[in-house]
């Protein structure tokens, strides 16, 4: 078979196949090429002895460090022959992390519990990334061999055997991706090329627009053309897109996906590109028509901090700018409260505004946690730690009830009491010891001790982070699991709650915002979390669901404090 790697500064190449060694012949672009005969392989630069994976490599079986394995995509038995693939518009999404998911913190235990989310109403799994990283254990933003799966997790069949299954079930998988940055343990990109340009927060960062960037570009662009192409994905979530630098014409984003596109005619199913960004620049999600990169939705992370800052009153750090009484509500109207406005923890103007007119909705997405909003807090821990179960209800049937894309975090729909704390497993004792360090600098600066944050090297962090899937039964839990299958289910059978057309969207609030109410077509969602009761004209008598004693009566909504009622006008 032929083995190949870019290397276009190097003199030499060889590749070790097995127990062999064979010479490499230069070819176009910097490329080497070689014919041997084998399945454990690694490559060999110049005139060093050091042998080092493939930078493309699909299998790592002992690790980042160790020798690539051939693998054979077509070897794998799919049986969704039959699956045409999930649109993004009206769907449900849940974020997991396979290794803390279940118990066993492998894809073919979470198999196990995809009928959960079938019961739930979920229509997209969303899963951490599970590229190769160093170590057993991390959430996966760490990794550096971006074409092989994780091996603790079950490795490539493991990945395919979950998608596969999930398919069966009529669920779209969604795969979290990380171009912005490499980990700091196994990234040997830059001994075969010029990978790399610059760091941004997290690492080195690649090199998209310099000389040698245009197989760069390629690496990236192949990796996630292979996810969906070769594992049968729907959909990925591109990691902290405003970490790419690039000054081309023609940004990176843009060229991924035009080729997102092609693929998605070739195969005949829907294929999906969701953003992270700090940039509130809606030109992400503006088509390509218009001007914009054409990207299918991005993260909505202003929607987050203002119903974060409602329900908890924490204003801290870049909470500060959404205590306004009026946050919530400019949010809900016009996706994002800094647009082009002033934001006092960047000190400075932030934004672009967003045309609610030509914009649909379901390309933002909305939630109340996810792991980044749980898992970056000192102590990982969940609203349901410390925030009522009224005031969740009520933070929930928000979500569930606006013309965004809803998304949680696996647990939050029975309001799991385990924490999702940082951790990692680096066996390298220098680097354990800096990222151990570096995260209690980090927290100490704000107040926490030493002892109160958790050590991310330790395995018991690890476990205190597992799901505990006893509690979905218990009193307390089970409420709240009710709650969200009542609310997605009714964002399933009644089109108003679905509907994106954020333009239409009419929004009442009390002057102090203790009380909200959304208008959706004939329905109306009235929230109170005010500490009194709240008496609401609704023009509406018939309850579709309430939290609390919340009630109807007389086209009234009366409200104690902290409960919730969705209400259907009548004629």
């Amino acid at each position: 078979m032929r083995f190949s790697v870019w290397a276009p500064e190097a003199q030499r190449a060889r590749v070790r196949v097995d127990a062999g060694v064979h010479e490499m012949t230069a070819g176009d672009g910097g490329w080497w090429h070689a014919d041997a005969e084998g399945v454990t392989y690694s490559f060999l630069l110049d005139d060093d002895d050091v042998p080092l994976p493939d930078p493309r490599s699909r299998w790592q079986p002992h690790g980042v460090h160790e020798a690539s394995r051939v693998y054979d995509h077509s070897e794998f038995a799919w049986a969704d022959d039959a699956w045409t693939g999930r649109q993004l518009p009206g769907g449900v999404l849940y974020e997991l992390h396979i290794g803390t998911f279940t118990a066993g913190g492998t894809f073919d235990a979470a198999i196990e519990r995809l009928d959960h989310l079938v019961d739930l109403g979920v229509t997209h799994v969303e899963l951490l990334p599970v590229n190769s990283f160093d170590g057993t254990a991390g959430w996966g933003y760490d990794g550096v061999l971006w074409g092989a799966v994780h091996e603790p997790y079950g490795g490539p069949d493991g990945l395919k055997r979950f998608v596969d299954a999930a398919h069966a079930r009529g669920l779209a998988v969604v795969l979290d991706v990380v171009y912005n940055h490499l980990g700091p343990s196994g990234a040997y990109l830059d001994r075969f090329g010029p990978y790399f340009a610059g760091q941004n927060d997290w690492g080195p960062g690649l090199n998209l627009d310099g000389p040698g960037s245009d197989e760069v570009r390629r690496y990236v662009i192949d990796n996630a053309l292979g996810w969906f192409r070769d594992f049968h994905l729907d959909a990925l979530r591109l990691d902290a897109v405003h970490a790419l630098a690039d000054r081309r014409a023609t940004h990176l984003l843009e060229e991924l996906a035009t080729e997102t596109d092609a693929l998605s005619a070739v195969l005949g199913r829907p294929l999906t590109l969701i953003a992270e960004s700090d940039l509130n620049d809606p030109k992400l999600v503006t088509s390509r028509e218009r001007g914009g990169y054409g990207l299918h939705a991005q993260w909505s992370d202003d929607l987050h901090h203002a119903l974060h800052v409602k329900l908890t009153g924490e204003t801290s750090g870049y909470y500060a700018d959404f205590a306004a009484p009026d946050a919530l509500e400019r949010v809900l109207r016009e996706v994002f409260f800094h647009t082009g406005t002033w934001s006092s923890f960047r000190e400075r103007t932030h934004g672009r505004p967003v045309d609610t007119a030509v914009l649909p909705g379901h390309r933002f997405l909305g939630y109340l946690q996810n792991h980044d909003q749980i898992g970056n807090r000192a102590t990982g821990d969940r609203l349901s730690a410390t925030v009522a179960p009224g005031r969740l209800a009520c933070g929930a049937a928000l979500l569930f009830c606006s013309p965004y894309t809803p998304m949680l975090f696996m647990g939050e729909e029975w309001a799991a009491s385990t924490p999702w704390q940082f951790f990692a497993s680096f066996p390298d004792p220098e680097l354990a010891e800096a990222v151990r360090t570096g995260r209690r600098r980090e927290f100490s600066r704000h107040g926490w001790g030493e002892a109160e944050v958790p050590d991310p090297m330790d395995p018991a962090t690890v476990e205190r982070s597992r799901l505990d899937w006893t509690e979905v039964d218990r009193a307390g839990h089970r409420e709240m699991l009710e709650l969200y299958r009542n609310l997605i289910r009714l964002r399933r059978e009644r089109p108003e709650l679905a509907d994106p057309r954020v333009a239409d969207l009419r929004v009442e609030t009390a002057p102090d915002g203790s009380w909200l109410v959304l208008h959706r077509g004939g329905l109306r969602l009235a929230c109170n979390f005010g500490r009194a009761e709240a008496r609401i004209p609704l023009g509406a008598t018939a309850t579709l669901l309430a939290w609390g004693t919340a009630t109807v009566d007389g086209h009234e909504a009366r409200l104690p404090p902290e409960t919730f009622v969705l209400a259907e006008t009548t004629p």
